[in-house]
């Protein structure tokens, strides 16, 4: 089975088609984030993941580096050349990680209103080119949950960015529930983003160079997905969506041993965590989850995913500009796929979740 790499020395500018390529996993810094990030950087007992990851960027004289910071301050000019050369119509854009997930709350609180406004400002620039999600501060709940209800009616912003764990807790605890609540309240999807790995799981992955988006994001995000799913979120809240990129952070691969291993946990009665849920853990991906190839321009793989999810639930994403490779375009436009199916693909379906006019 080939896998094809794109062509980054000469890449082909893609061809005009008959959808809109709507990317759904676009990152973006703004200067109040780096701003708060160098002071926390300046303390000695800063998270060693975030110093990893955020902290190398920031200092990092490497060309990607600078490029990649570059790129992620930029809502104007830069990124929409970005966007024309690599062929995207619209991009759906958030905050990057960690986001607020690495401020005390009050910082967290504040900065994510201000970050909200500052992308609704550039939205209202660029109506046609960009769309964005809400940034909250999952460190106070109850703040959270209002920040997704001033998002969506005040910012008209339709869907939330949450960086995975926030200092090393999950979303399966039931005190962060009120964020489900608002989110499907509001009809707002959920985007379950990597972030650094919570020191618990750090050494292992980041002593070999495998702690980022190479393995390690994929590894905790997935986890974090589980959780919420063993931990009867769904049940609770049964009209919520979430959205996972990097092709579901693999669990659409993993799905018929999840529900077999579940079942057999629950069985063995081995963890008091882990009880009856209503469904088997697939169902849930199913009805639930939607999925984009962010980082995976990989036919092989989309098209395994959308006949485990269906095709109305697999969408793409280029994740700009930590992965800029326009030439990738080309191979997903190449796809052998029916024009109905890859127009779900490229547009329609994140058009429905995001709520995009």
């Amino acid at each position: 089975m080939e896998i094809r790499l794109p062509n980054t020395v000469n890449p082909a500018r893609p061809q005009k088609v008959p959808y809109r390529r709507i990317a759904t996993e676009e990152a973006w810094a703004p200067q109040e984030m780096l701003d708060i990030y160098n002071k926390i950087l300046g303390h000695a007992d800063a998270d060693a993941g975030f110093r990893g990851l955020m902290g190398f960027y920031m200092s990092s004289p490497s060309e990607r580096a600078r490029h990649i910071m570059r790129c992620l301050t930029d809502l104007d000019q830069l990124r929409l050349q970005h966007m024309d050369e690599a062929g995207i119509d619209q991009a759906v854009v958030a905050i990057t990680s960690p986001g607020t997930q690495v401020m005390d709350k009050a910082t967290a609180v504040s900065f994510a209103r201000s970050a909200n406004d500052e992308l609704a400002d550039a939205v209202r620039r660029h109506p046609t080119r960009l769309a964005g999600m809400i940034a909250i501060a999952p460190q106070d709940p109850a703040a959270a949950a209002q920040e997704i209800e001033r998002g969506v009616t005040k910012l008209g912003m339709h869907s939330v960015i949450i960086n995975s764990h926030t200092q090393g807790e999950y979303l399966s605890d039931p005190k962060f529930w009120d964020i489900f609540a608002a989110a499907e309240a509001h009809d707002a999807a959920i985007y379950l983003h990597p972030n650094a790995l919570p020191p618990s799981m750090l050494h292992p992955f980041q002593q070999c160079g495998l702690d980022g988006a190479i393995y390690g994001f994929g590894v905790e995000t997935g986890l974090h997905a589980l959780r919420i799913i063993t931990a009867g979120v769904f049940d609770r809240f049964p009209k919520l969506r979430m959205v996972l990129g990097h092709m579901g952070e693999a669990l659409p691969y993993w799905a018929y041993r999840l529900d077999y291993m579940h079942q057999a946990t629950v069985k063995s009665q081995r963890y008091a965590s882990v009880q009856p849920i209503q469904r088997r853990p697939s169902e849930y991906l199913r009805q639930n989850f939607w999925i984009t190839n962010s980082g995976v321009a990989w036919e092989h793989a989309i098209k395994f995913a959308q006949g485990f999810l269906g095709e109305d639930r697999v969408m793409y994403a280029m994740d700009y500009p930590y992965q800029y490779a326009p030439d990738e375009v080309n191979l997903l436009d190449g796809m052998d796929m029916a024009p109905e199916v890859k127009k779900k693909f490229f547009q329609t379906n994140a058009e429905a979740v995001f709520k995009l006019r």
